[in-house]
């Protein structure tokens, strides 16, 4: 271990727990702070069979792009819009997308909000406002998995579990006079007869993309710290056609989608299936996998020729001790290199995500971190403090333990220490955190997790600068929707790079193992996001 990067870490005195805090990072107060909502909105009358669905705004973190909040449109409203009735006018509007609070003219009749953890007082906010003035308010998502009787109060109706099962029957009893004050739902209904969603609703310029799909729903895993493995919800595994998922791609009219999907590979023969599907669009698209997806150097292949430029997993930890505690089944950390070399010799970049806090780390462990970065030249990392979410078994653990520090949601973000660590007080584990996203996104270290390729080094540093290094830049086209515009050349480069990589790819041999693709097929060809 480095002693001079301790050092620099922790001080002069590696182990002493006090430090100073380096300078902060931009942070417009637009990017932090709810846009206000005042009291001069009129109050009724409502417009009768109008629904508005809301994003609700959340605090960002100067670490992360500001970009990665713009990327694509929640899935979880605009399926919620597909699912109302023809009678019904839906609205969909996200506070994040910098433009003012949400409309009043016309009042909606109801009000959808959706509701995670760490935006659950600006939801009960925009609830208490809205029904201020006469709309009905229907409060959903995951905090309510956990915290239905929290949010009550705040609604006037809320929904646990399925909300695309729900929405029809709510909005049914609402033109009944006959709301309930609660709704349940499973998610045991087959997902392939979900209607689609409505993408139209959302505005495009302020994306990357609009085509954010989900194939799959659920996933193998039960990781103790995921909000799958929060108390009372049942998940099973579910899939949509293939065929579907191709159409909605070629629908929706972008170069580029996100699958949002906690787990694309689960099913190796069902991705297999939808690679071969996406195939003939010659399009591009990224998801989050998990690392035995490269189990099957046959698959990754599949997953190239189809389009995939970008892959999100979660290694979590290089100690195999912290995935066990983290009850994540996963290849061995020994493996991880070899792993991601496979992937970025066909072509797909890596964002690697990984949590620190665990009871197996220490102050050493985020040097050792940011080295192996480096060492396997991630083209991406992602950083996540430890972050213990009711209902799940870390949060049962650590309040048995006497280890929660407070219980403001505000903070559950995963940018914030929230419990007491086993190994290193909270300020040494936040101090870590932040020495991470400033190593990781230097210009030295960027520099050094350029791929071998020459002609794959250009693409790389812009993709690089433009989504980790240019927040000012972000903030100027969040606010004036000049997102798509000004990233999508970047896009349709990519996009017909790839196209070329792949024609390479389909003429070489299918590689058995690792290393045995032609060396003309082992350039990077980066997703620029």
């Amino acid at each position: 271990m480095k002693t001079g990067a301790l050092s620099r870490l922790f001080g002069a005195v590696p182990d002493d727990p006090f430090y100073q805090p380096r300078k902060p990072l931009w942070l417009p107060r637009e990017m932090c702070t709810p846009p206000p909502l005042g009291d001069a909105a009129p109050a009724g009358p409502v417009a009768r069979r109008h629904a508005l669905l809301i994003n609700p705004f959340y605090a960002k973190s100067p670490h992360g792009s500001f970009g990665k909040h713009v990327l694509v449109p929640t899935l979880a409203l605009t399926s919620v819009a597909g699912a109302t009735p023809p009678n019904w006018q839906v609205r969909y509007w996200d506070e994040n997308l910098l433009q003012g609070p949400p409309p009043v003219e016309p009042l909606p009749e109801v009000v959808g909000i959706t509701v995670h953890l760490t935006f659950a007082r600006r939801a009960y906010e925009l609830a208490d406002w809205y029904r201020a003035r006469g709309s009905k308010v229907v409060l959903g998502g995951l905090h309510i998995q956990s915290c239905a009787n929290e949010a009550a109060p705040h609604a006037d109706a809320v929904a646990v579990g399925d909300g695309v099962q729900l929405w029809p029957a709510i909005l049914r009893d609402i033109e009944a006079g006959n709301l309930k004050p609660l709704y349940s739902a499973s998610y045991d209904s087959p997902y392939q007869l979900d209607p689609r969603p409505r993408r139209d609703l959302a505005p495009r310029d302020s994306f990357l993309t609009t085509t954010s799909l989900i194939a799959t729903r659920g996933c193998h895993n039960r990781c103790g710290f995921c909000y799958l493995s929060t108390r009372g919800l049942q998940m099973p595994y579910r899939t949509r056609e293939p065929e579907d998922i191709r159409a909605q791609f070629a629908a929706d009219g972008q170069p580029y989608a996100v699958f949002i999907d906690n787990n694309l590979g689960s099913q190796p023969d069902y991705l297999r299936a939808l690679c071969r599907a996406l195939r003939p669009l010659e399009k591009i698209w990224s998801a989050a996998v998990t690392l035995d997806v490269t189990n099957d150097p046959g698959l990754v292949r599949e997953m190239a020729l189809s389009g995939c430029t970008g892959v999100f997993i979660g290694f979590e930890t290089l100690t195999d001790s912290n995935l066990a505690h983290a009850r994540k089944r996963s290849p061995r950390a020994e493996e991880y290199a070899w792993r991601v070399r496979l992937l970025r010799e066909h072509g797909i970049q890596v964002n690697g995500s990984f949590v620190v806090g665990f009871d197996g780390d220490h102050k050493e462990t985020f040097v050792e971190l940011a080295e192996w970065i480096e060492a396997n030249h991630l083209e991406c990392a992602t950083f996540h403090i430890l972050t213990p979410y009711p209902g799940t078994p870390l949060f049962r653990q650590f309040e048995a333990e006497g280890r929660l520090l407070h219980r403001d949601w505000d903070k559950y973000d995963t940018a914030h220490v929230v419990f007491q660590p086993r190994n290193m007080t909270p300020q040494e584990l936040q101090l870590g955190y932040d020495w991470l996203y400033r190593r990781l996104f230097s210009h030295v270290s960027i520099w050094r997790r350029r791929p071998d390729g020459v002609a794959a080094v250009a693409t790389y540093l812009a993709g690089c600068y433009l989504y980790k290094r240019s927040n000012r830049l972000w903030h100027f086209l969040i606010k004036h929707r000049l997102v798509r515009r000004v990233w999508w050349p970047l896009v349709e480069l990519t996009r017909r790079r790839h196209l070329a990589f792949r024609r390479r790819l389909q003429v070489s041999a299918s590689p058995p193992l690792i290393h045995s693709m032609p060396p003309s097929s082992r350039s990077l060809v980066p997703a620029g996001v």
